[in-house]
């Protein structure tokens, strides 16, 4: 089993990573497809056909449901689980899948270490958060604030948010440890704040998570 992860969070919320060693062939075998599912995954090629196996089959192993509801796709290419009031995110990166499930908005992100995350640095980092990067950490933050972005344009679910303008993380201490900070979408009036935690893989892979908080009353 490649089941590296599955975690409960509070209040409620599931959170696992999967890391890929089967074939297509033992997915397809224990799925099942629906048809708008056989429809999607036949609009795809090569690996990803894989990963989008892949977690479709943690997806439904975390649900610990005996039969396996349809993981579709809404108007903006948000991923939903058919007939259940938890919202799921889904993320891939070199052999490994995240899923993140609750009754709330939420998004996930794993991504692999790699040098070239500069190139696209200042595009999604705004100043005050470049400002709290240092030296000896400064790779594995600077992709914890990809990731923790990448988990909020998965949270709002509907496209067209500008990383540097829109999405905005609180600057925070990174720890080889992981840990938390706080991050906030605001666009056109609309505004959503969210819980972000993080932490390091097989020193390799960023997992971060972000979940909407509670609406204050």
């Amino acid at each position: 089993m490649g089941l590296l992860l599955h975690r409960h969070l509070a209040p409620e919320g599931e959170l696992g990573i999967w890391k890929i060693e089967e074939s297509e062939s033992f997915f397809l075998d224990q799925l099942g497809l629906f048809p708008q599912e056989k429809k999607q995954i036949d609009e795809m090629k090569g690996h990803r056909r894989l990963e989008w196996l892949a977690g479709r089959y943690l997806l439904h192993y975390m649900s610990g449901r005996e039969i396996r509801g349809a993981c579709l796709k809404d108007e903006f290419g948000k991923p939903y689980l058919e007939g259940s009031a938890f919202q799921i995110s889904i993320s891939h990166s070199h052999e490994r899948v995240a899923i993140l499930a609750a009754p709330f908005a939420v998004g996930v992100d794993v991504q692999i270490l790699v040098d070239k995350i500069w190139r696209i640095a200042h595009k999604f980092m705004r100043p005050e958060e470049s400002e709290s990067l240092l030296p000896q950490t400064s790779l594995e933050h600077l992709h914890v604030y990809w990731g923790a972005k990448e988990a909020l344009y998965k949270a709002y679910g509907r496209r067209e948010l500008d990383f540097r303008e829109h999405l905005h993380i609180t600057p925070f201490a990174f720890s080889l440890s992981g840990g938390q900070t706080s991050g906030w979408i605001r666009k056109d009036g609309f505004l959503m704040e969210l819980e972000v935690s993080y932490e390091i893989w097989e020193d390799t892979y960023v997992l971060v998570w972000a979940v909407e908080k509670p609406t204050k009353t």
